[in-house]
């Protein structure tokens, strides 16, 4: 008897437990014989100011923030770019103007 493999991570080192079928790589559990749902994996981030956020938008600093690990601070104002969203504490990935590439959190900025 062959196991689908999951449909998360694609494991092919599936098992079953009673009606549900389990991933021990991703932890992942389904049952095979209830309709596949689509999962919506997409993240949804709000600005200080409760504006919804998206990929390629220009948002502000809305306060001065230090850079880990340097001696240099982000004043307030400085504007940058949204590249794209990731889990996490710093939820925001972005190319900030005269800093280069770095990670924000979505708390500190606004919708420019």
């Amino acid at each position: 008897m062959s196991l689908p493999n999951c449909p998360k991570c694609e494991s092919e080192y599936v098992y079953q437990d009673q009606e549900m079928l389990i991933c021990p790589e991703c932890a992942h559990e389904w049952n095979p014989n209830e309709v596949a749902e689509e999962e919506d994996d997409t993240i949804v981030l709000k600005d200080s100011n409760g504006t919804l956020l998206q990929e390629g938008d220009k948002v502000t600093l809305i306060k001065d923030l230090k850079v880990k690990g340097t001696s240099t601070v982000l004043k307030i104002g400085t504007k940058a770019t949204i590249k794209r969203f990731a889990d996490g504490d710093h939820d925001i990935d972005c190319k900030v103007d005269g800093a280069g590439d770095m990670m924000l959190k979505s708390a500190f900025v606004k919708k420019a």
